[in-house]
């Protein structure tokens, strides 16, 4: 007998159906970040442990979310309830300079080939605003490009073509103007990119994209187009950002920037850097930091305020980030290939069970990051973000494979997610086999 999927998740699920019934009068649309809803509504978790989360019924999962793609170590690992313990200790939030902030500042420099300098915020969003504000205070130019698609949190200056209709208003609230210098990277593609790059060299500030792009699956850059951008970027004499929020110590300990060896001016790292508290961070030349170097009150309109926030440094971010950074350093010879293999065996093992199922699916993604995609025709040529979301099934992706995941345990995001330390050879087997039946059923509808 067939079972629709979402009555099945209904049936599961009755707690977190009322939860978010109640949180609809609380908070606009029921919760407080927009990819924490899918209908017709979150499973809302009560506790986490290692790979896994229990959700208000009692429904077991196997996390591929992992707190954003952030928790490379898993929920809850020893190592950071120790080092909480500790800060405890120290108190919560200073608002000060403390020795954490110093001692993670140069533990980053060590780390991150870009990082001469580095500037510790809050958030994703906040690196990527400070990140663009310094590029054009730099450069004296304006015009930023942007990868169709690419998600840099909800930076006002970066809010564009970001989902379908690309070229339409993303959203509400937004001048058109704060837009009439930001235009779209052709990503992968040489040809049009050095095109649109000559069309704007005189006026072009910063080229700004992620390695592997997280919204479409983690479809990664070619290395070899890194390396062009690279290099064209320098000839008109404009900087190269790397959106590192998800990729920075996920891909490799260096990011993607030392995994393909190509160094930009800028990066911006967040997620697995801030051990799970709330990061954003900056860092990159000596020489494009210092545009928003103040010291000394250069209030003229001269540099770019990057002015942190009353969470800065805060001592929970500095304690946690330095301890699973330090970690990652220590132990990077077995924790990377480790991540990989996991990542591998997942990619190939699910394209596999959809490809059994007569669904012509294909994996994406890079090291641990991984994801599903259905083109809707089957040798359609899908090599950067825009295809994915434009010769795509995403919605069968994003909602009914989806529940019919959840419904066999699994939790994942863009159809897939990111593998830590703390699953098991036998998660992987599991979601193998969640897949297979999730695809079964999808091929019978």
């Amino acid at each position: 007998m067939k079972v629709n999927p979402v009555e099945e998740y209904r049936r599961r699920t009755p707690r977190s159906e009322r939860w978010f019934r109640e949180a609809q009068g609380v908070f606009p649309g029921g919760v407080c970040h927009n990819y924490r809803y899918y209908p017709p509504y979150p499973a809302v978790m009560e506790r986490v442990d290692g790979g896994r989360m229990w959700d208000l019924d009692g429904n077991e999962y196997i996390d591929l979310w992992m707190g954003h793609y952030a928790l490379i170590l898993g929920h809850n690992p020893p190592l950071l309830r120790q080092r909480l313990s500790r800060i405890t200790e120290m108190g919560l939030h200073w608002g000060v300079p403390s020795p954490s902030q110093l001692e993670f500042g140069r533990l980053i420099q060590r780390t991150v080939p870009c990082a001469e300098r580095v500037r510790f915020g809050v958030t994703g969003t906040e690196a990527t605003m400070y990140a663009v504000r310094l590029a054009r205070a730099f450069t004296g130019r304006n015009v930023i490009l942007k990868t169709a698609g690419g998600w840099h949190g909800a930076n006002t200056e970066l809010t564009f073509s970001i989902k379908p209709p690309l070229d339409a208003p993303q959203s509400g609230g937004i001048p058109p103007e704060f837009h009439r210098y930001t235009d779209v990277l052709p990503f992968n593609d040489e040809e049009a990119t050095r095109a649109i790059i000559d069309r704007y060299a005189h006026d072009l500030a910063a080229v700004i994209l992620e390695p592997a792009a997280g919204s479409t699956g983690f479809w990664p850059a070619r290395p070899d187009y890194l390396r062009f951008l690279r290099e064209e970027t320098r000839r008109v004499g404009a900087l190269l950002i790397f959106d590192e929020i998800i990729t920075g110590y996920r891909l490799d300990l260096s990011g993607a920037q030392g995994l393909w060896d190509v160094v930009p001016d800028l990066a911006t790292l967040g997620k697995v850097a801030g051990g799970g508290a709330a990061l954003g961070c900056v860092a990159g030349r000596t020489d494009v930091m210092d545009a928003g170097n103040m010291v000394g009150g250069d209030f003229k309109g001269r540099k770019a305020l990057v002015g942190g926030g009353t969470f800065s440094c805060d001592i929970v971010s500095m304690e946690l980030g330095h301890a699973v950074v330090s970690y990652l350093a220590e132990n990077a010879g077995t924790i990377y290939p480790e991540l990989e293999r996991k990542g591998k065996r997942l990619r190939e093992g699910m394209e596999s069970a959809f490809r059994k199922a007569g669904i012509p699916a294909r994996a994406t993604g890079v090291g641990s990051l991984f994801g599903m995609i259905i083109p809707h025709e089957e040798d359609a040529s899908i090599r950067s973000p825009r295809d994915v979301l434009e010769k795509c099934d995403v919605p069968r992706i994003e909602q009914e494979f989806k529940l019919h995941m959840m419904n066999r345990g699994v939790y994942t995001q863009h159809g897939g997610g990111a593998v830590s330390m703390a699953h098991t050879d036998r998660d992987i087997d599991a979601i193998i086999s969640a897949t297979e039946d999730a695809a079964s059923a999808m091929a019978a509808k």
